[in-house]
């Protein structure tokens, strides 16, 4: 026999993690399906913005996440030459409780929501559960089939589907959700090599040498690593082996190049296919995709954890009500777009914008840094960095908790 639950969330992640602890507090019935059997997930995204952070103190999460281990970042820049950055973006300058971005595990955020969703009454999350297919009858979503980790399938049927499973959504195969694709010219190689506890590296930066772009996030005991390149070298790095990659590796990271060995072969090393697109609709009758699910967005900046966690703030906000009476129409899903559109389109042009103009530059070796012009005013007026660290750090249209969502500290 099939389950039953008023919305089923297909996803574990920021965005249907969070959109599944609104909608419980609203006491409206809610099934997260997620396909591990726990968040503990390398080179996931690990930014929790100023905006994200002031909505955890509305939900009466922000002393628990305080107490999570995490890492600074104060200020975005891009360096000139090997030497010399420029601060494109100063956090410390917004007018916001928490003015920097938190570089947290995301499994540690991920956990965090689950054990306050866990609190609730009205909340199932089901891990080592993975949506094989939508259920579609008389033209209508009514819920999901899943299969376990042990073979076990079944059916959770619902009023409401929410796709948050990323850019490689079940969703996306339908073929009246089409997206439009902007070029992307660089991807990511992600790893790891251990942190010296004396290494004090709170700061975010690149690092440039010789045509060659990396980005050192440091954590509490390891630094998480993006090796910057040209898409579509993937297939020739890993020709050339480890030795190969370890070598250009420390030719860019001169102060890590003692740990490189660690990085045993390149199955160490995790290609990121980088990719920069929106669902033209969001909506189906029954089913509605947010996050990477409906937008896919670039690491630059570290946005699309944010803007997935504002996707599930204003999807809980608008569909509270109707799941309350029992009934979800294509109207009111198309509410969330609209919502959430314009700030997904003015990130997404940001990134292509720095895409363009400042990352593609670097790995062609033709450009160190943003353009002239950019460098110059912000050196002349500083604090021209206010605008991208406001677009970064709290976005163009930040959400809210719902008062149904709020609880006090603790």
């Amino acid at each position: 026999m099939a389950e039953r639950t008023a919305c089923v969330v297909i996803g574990g992640g920021p965005a249907g993690m969070m959109l599944g602890l609104l909608l419980a507090r609203a006491g409206i019935e809610v099934t997260v399906l997620e396909k591990h059997a726990d968040f503990l997930r390398d080179f996931r995204g690990d930014t929790v913005h100023p905006s994200t952070m002031r909505l955890l103190d509305e939900l009466g999460l922000g002393e628990a996440f305080a107490k999570l281990p995490q890492s600074r970042m104060e200020q975005i820049a891009f360096p000139i030459d090997e030497r010399e950055y420029v601060v494109v973006g100063d956090l410390r300058r917004l007018k916001v409780p928490h003015p920097y971005i938190a570089i947290t595990p995301q499994w540690d955020l991920l956990n965090l929501l689950a054990e306050a969703g866990n609190r609730e009454p009205t909340f199932r999350l089901r891990m080592r559960t993975e949506a094989t297919d939508l259920i579609r009858e008389g033209g209508r979503v009514r819920g999901v089939r899943y299969r376990t980790d042990d073979g076990t399938t079944g059916e959770v049927r619902a009023e409401l589907t929410v796709a948050c499973d990323g850019r490689w959504s079940i969703a996306r195969e339908l073929p009246e959700l089409r997206y439009k694709e902007l070029p992307v010219p660089i991807d990511a190689w992600w790893f790891r090599l251990s942190r010296k506890p004396e290494e004090d590296h709170s700061s975010l930066r690149p690092t440039l040498r010789d045509g060659r772009f990396a980005i050192v996030i440091p954590r509490t005991d390891f630094y998480q690593i993006a090796y910057i390149g040209k898409k579509g070298i993937d297939p020739m790095l890993r020709a050339r082996g480890i030795e190969s990659f370890r070598h250009e590796a420390g030719r860019l990271l001169v102060d890590l190049a003692d740990r490189l060995d660690e990085l045993a072969s390149m199955d160490d090393v995790k290609h990121l296919d980088i990719r920069l697109n929106r669902l033209s609709r969001w909506h189906l009758d029954g089913l509605l995709c947010i996050g990477d699910a409906a937008h896919a967005m670039s690491p630059i900046g570290g946005v699309g954890i944010n803007l997935a966690v504002q996707d599930a703030v204003a999807a809980a906000t608008l569909l509270a009500g109707p799941l309350r009476r029992g009934r979800v129409s294509g109207r009111t899903l198309a509410k969330v777009r609209r919502r959430r559109q314009l700030p997904t389109v003015i990130v997404q042009a940001l990134q292509h914008l720095l895409h363009r103009t400042v990352a593609a530059p670097l790995v062609e070796g033709n450009r160190a840094g943003p353009p002239k012009p950019v460098t110059t005013a912000l050196r002349r007026m500083p604090w021209l960095s206010f605008v991208p660290a406001y677009l970064v750090g709290v976005g163009p249209r930040p959400e809210h908790a719902p008062a149904f969502a709020r609880r006090p500290p603790g």
